[in-house]
């Protein structure tokens, strides 16, 4: 799960990597926004949400844990709200009011629901949300405070938007995959080699990779930018 976490956050570097030159008018605008780009980071996104599922599952496999569970649902909010209001100041006309973390959040409070149900319930309500994605148009829901649910017209423009619909939808899979993987790992001397365990640490220290590196990145970009002029 570290090793596959990582992966999701290399992508997720990336992208940021390839829109943040984009922003600086280093690579033409819009390239991040059609084509493969679009698809990376949905592919991207999707991958997040997807193993938080799995995470999700795994850390309740014995039943529901109420204080670690509390414990990181305040600390994914602290974040989430950390980064609304850190792109609020930047970026004011584009700041990011429901994106990875919001949306992770939201899952997770939700994905409590399904953990007394068969993992089939996880994964049909999925599929009724991708359903609901491509035949139900956006619209039905009017209101500015409804646009969390992607079912409203009134979304307004974010660097990092993702409803619920249809973004809960891989988390739930992720949760339906979860009772099929084994109850403990295969022994293995792997895990243990330290070229694994360093591939291994973003993994283990994704809300920090993720909350770090973007003004890293923006900082680096600055700098190279100032030098090209």
């Amino acid at each position: 799960m570290d090793l596959a976490r990582g992966v999701a956050l290399l992508g997720m570097v990336v992208f940021h990597f390839a829109r943040d030159l984009e922003m600086f008018g280093l690579v033409t605008s819009g390239t991040t926004m059609t084509g493969g780009w679009a698809a990376f980071a949905r592919l991207v996104a999707g991958s997040f949400l997807f193993l938080s599922g799995v995470s999700f599952d795994l850390a309740h496999r014995g039943g529901f844990r109420t204080r670690p569970w509390a414990r990181r649902f305040v600390i994914i909010c602290g974040a989430a709200g950390l980064v609304t209001v850190a792109t609020l100041a930047v970026f004011p006309t584009r700041f990011i009011y429901f994106g990875i973390l919001h949306a992770i959040a939201a899952a997770s409070l939700i994905g409590v629901i399904f953990l007394y149900f068969p993992a089939m319930a996880a994964l049909f309500t999925g599929i009724a949300i991708l359903a609901m994605d491509n035949f139900l148009a956006p619209g039905i829901l009017e209101s500015q405070w409804l646009v969390w649910t992607g079912l409203s017209a009134a979304a307004r423009p974010s660097l990092d938007f993702i409803p619920l619909v249809p973004w809960l939808a891989p988390f739930l899979f992720g949760m339906a995959l979860a009772p099929l993987l084994p109850q403990e790992a295969p022994r293995s001397s792997w895990p243990t080699k330290p070229c694994v365990r360093i591939a291994a640490w973003p993994g283990q220290h994704s809300l920090l990779v993720y909350l770090l590196h973007q003004p890293l990145l923006l900082g680096v970009i600055w700098v190279f930018a100032q030098i090209l002029r």
